[in-house]
């Protein structure tokens, strides 16, 4: 079998990495891909110059490739309908309806099910004109709050602050100054504006992989979202993470899957928006109990990292069970007991303005390292060397006995590969070590 995986960042390299290992495909195809994509070592991994967004190249290039099976990992042609037009032309793709991708395009869409659900959520308010936003803060407490653009930003629609100065200069980048045809840094996911409760414990990702009746939960995973060490600085799409984590016990994960995932798959169903593919929660557990602080429709990035690399079920059966709604009829997903740590080496500037093209040395090194993959996120390829091209650029992935063994292992890894910029965060998994 051919399959097809739309995307080009280290979600993708990681997918793209574990279908390849199924005995059952015979080709796998990244749209875009990257660096890491086009060198896989066996070949098998092949990239298309078809940007995930353009949706009618990509059904076109399935036809015509005989692709049985097309897993979409970004969330933007999730929401733009991609699955849709694929099953529309009797192709099969793995992820949401364009209908129920809502639950992470619209944060007040998430927020309002989330409520008719019952699912515990940080209390909220939404608005649609930003002098509304401003006044609704300056007329109550001077109390911390959350600041989110309610459509898709790439990761970085959220701004925590600590004070209502900090709120208000969040309401300017997300939503703008309110003066027609001003609008904020993030476009039209700006148009709308939800201010929340700020929650305050340690936050983890559960991420599952529904059917829409059956529900098969992964490994709990811990994301690393602000910049700099010590959880410091603006929040980026991910520096890393780690799985499993000693936060979420047994105990913790009966309760996610029987008060959060199943109430708000049943939700979807009953709002008739049934949900199929990755539902990706990502929760605060707090003195007073679990919270939801977002839904994601697909594998999150960084934490498919290290999933990939502890999940020892052949990946390609449980897609194809999810998309013909026949999770019950297949074993439940195995993993590897020993614990991952992803560590992501970034572009100096990032998240902010950062330049590109810088030749990347030392994976050929960190690759001879035992229990180590690195997945490649903002590369390409100049000259047949890789080369920087995003602000996230690598995502290095250990396995060991232990937590501290998988960092350990990460970050020696880590230390071979440079090029000029190159940083990251010290201090992924320390929580767990805490």
């Amino acid at each position: 079998m051919k399959v097809l995986v739309v995307g080009g960042g280290g979600r993708e390299h990681a997918l793209a990495w574990k279908i390849g290992q199924s005995s059952r495909v015979d080709r796998v195809f990244v749209a875009p891909g990257n660096a890491g994509t086009a060198l896989e070592q066996d070949g098998s991994v092949e990239n298309v110059d078809i940007a995930d967004s353009d949706i009618p190249a990509l059904l076109e290039f399935a036809k015509q490739n005989e692709v049985g099976l097309t897993v979409i990992g970004p969330e933007v042609p999730l929401a733009a309908g991609a699955v849709d037009a694929f099953s529309a032309a009797g192709l099969r793709a793995f992820g949401p309806s364009q209908q129920a991708a809502e639950l992470e395009a619209s944060k007040v869409f998430c927020k309002n099910l989330l409520r008719h659900a019952d699912v515990a959520q940080a209390d909220f308010h939404t608005f649609d004109d930003p002098g509304k936003a401003r006044l609704f803060l300056r007329d109550r407490e001077d109390v911390p709050v959350v600041v989110k653009a309610d459509g898709l930003a790439a990761g970085k629609g959220v701004i925590v602050c600590d004070n209502c100065e900090e709120a208000l200069a969040a309401i300017e980048r997300i939503a703008g100054s309110g003066v027609t045809g001003k609008t904020g840094e993030f476009g039209a996911a700006g148009s709308q504006l939800l201010i929340e409760e700020r929650l305050v414990g340690q936050e983890v990702s559960i991420l599952a992989i529904t059917d829409g009746r059956t529900i098969f939960a992964m490994p709990a995973a811990q994301d690393h979202k602000p910049a700099h060490d010590g959880d410091h600085g603006p929040n980026t799409g991910g520096m890393g993470a780690y799985s499993p984590t000693p936060l979420v016990t047994e105990e913790i994960m009966r309760t996610v899957e029987e008060r959060f995932l199943v109430p708000t798959v049943h939700q979807m169903k009953r709002s008739r928006r049934p949900f199929r593919g990755v539902l990706y929660a990502g929760l605060m557990i707090t003195k007073q109990g679990i919270k939801v602080l977002e839904y994601n429709v697909r594998f999150g990035d960084p934490e498919c990292q290290p999933l990939m690399m502890r999940l020892q079920s052949d990946l390609v059966d449980v897609l194809e069970a999810t998309v013909d709604g026949r999770l019950d009829e297949i074993k439940p997903m195995r993993w590897d007991p020993r614990p991952a740590v992803c560590v992501v080496m970034a572009s100096e500037g990032y998240p902010g303005s950062y330049t590109k093209g810088h030749p990347i040395r030392g994976l050929d090194e960190a690759a001879k390292l035992p229990d180590v993959k690195v997945f490649h996120a903002g590369t390409s390829i100049w000259d047949g060397q890789p080369v920087s091209h995003g602000g996230r650029v690598l995502g290095v992935t250990a396995l060991g006995d232990t937590i501290s063994q998988a960092k350990l292992q990460a970050y020696t890894a880590v230390k071979c590969i440079r090029w000029d910029g190159a940083w990251c965060r010290k201090d992924i998994s320390d929580k767990a070590l805490a």
